[in-house]
């Protein structure tokens, strides 16, 4: 892993290298850059994979006391990821993080050439679904991401629809839940951070006014929505698709949210085709 001092801390992140068109790939909260092994391993002879670890509960460096880690303030931290980076004419592909809305409604999307969203928060939908709500409820009681977090040692805790069950259809190995959850066991400075970004969500009409801003995105996009996803609503995917002025749609059969557990053979294909050829379907 190599690492970025930003303004709000250090950012740890992987880079496969190469002179290949650079995709960035994100994830969402409570976990890492591991959520995109399994694709990163079908593009990385052929793209520039950088995968950072944002502050989201899965980072094992805590960021500064004083840093803004509110949904515009993660959002500002990718936009300055890629300014240090020197990384132009990006594909920035997210999962489960709904950061895209912000990016693009701050104007911090200079650098990025292509947008792919697959399934995540997006509208008013923050924090998701039934674990979004159980987590921002632990959030607001003293000690409660920590008790929350600490429930997950106990692995049949992880597939309850109020934690992780509802993320993927099929469990997450073990093994990686684990890297993901151990700074949260373990640092109460990162379940700080945690907190900050759970608690940091704007009211209802600054989201829908962030997600009407992808009107004004006037890029190549990619939709990649799971069909049977129960946390991110399908027809979410659909309003996106609509939004984004030069975008394709792509639904993904027998996946949950997290598709690239899920499904990373397909979106791996997918977004090859589509970076190649301009459609994903090719």
């Amino acid at each position: 892993m190599a690492e970025v001092h930003l303004a709000a801390g250090t950012v740890e992140y992987q880079d496969t290298g190469g002179d290949g068109p650079v995709v960035v790939l994100l994830h969402g909260v409570a976990m890492d850059g591991s959520l995109w092994r399994t694709v990163v391993a079908r593009l990385g002879s052929e793209f520039r994979c950088v995968v950072p670890t944002l502050p989201l509960g899965g980072h094992r460096t805590p960021m500064k006391a004083d840093a803004d880690l509110s949904i515009p303030g993660v959002a500002r931290l990718v936009a300055e990821f890629l300014d240090e980076l020197d990384l132009r004419d990006v594909t920035l592909v997210m999962s489960d993080w709904g950061g895209a809305q912000a990016l693009v409604a701050l104007g911090r999307d200079e650098r990025v050439g292509r947008l792919v969203i697959t399934s995540c928060e997006a509208f008013d939908n923050f924090p998701p679904g039934v674990p979004g709500s159980n987590l921002y409820t632990s959030a607001k009681m003293p000690g409660g991401i920590n008790f929350a977090f600490k429930l997950l040692k106990w692995k049949p805790m992880r597939r309850l629809p109020m934690t992780w069950g509802w993320m993927s259809k099929r469990p997450v190995p073990h093994e990686v839940m684990d890297a993901w959850f151990e700074p949260l066991w373990t640092s109460a400075e990162i379940r700080r951070d945690l907190r900050k970004y759970v608690l940091g969500v704007p009211p209802k009409e600054e989201l829908l006014a962030w997600a009407e801003k992808l009107r004004d995105f006037d890029r190549p996009a990619l939709v990649v929505w799971a069909a049977e996803d129960k946390v991110m609503p399908l027809a979410h995917g659909r309003r996106l698709a609509e939004l984004l002025p030069k975008s394709e749609l792509v639904e993904i059969a027998d996946s949950y949210t997290l598709i690239p557990e899920d499904q990373p053979e397909q979106l791996a294909t997918h977004l090859r085709s589509w970076l190649r050829t301009g459609s994903a379907v090719g």
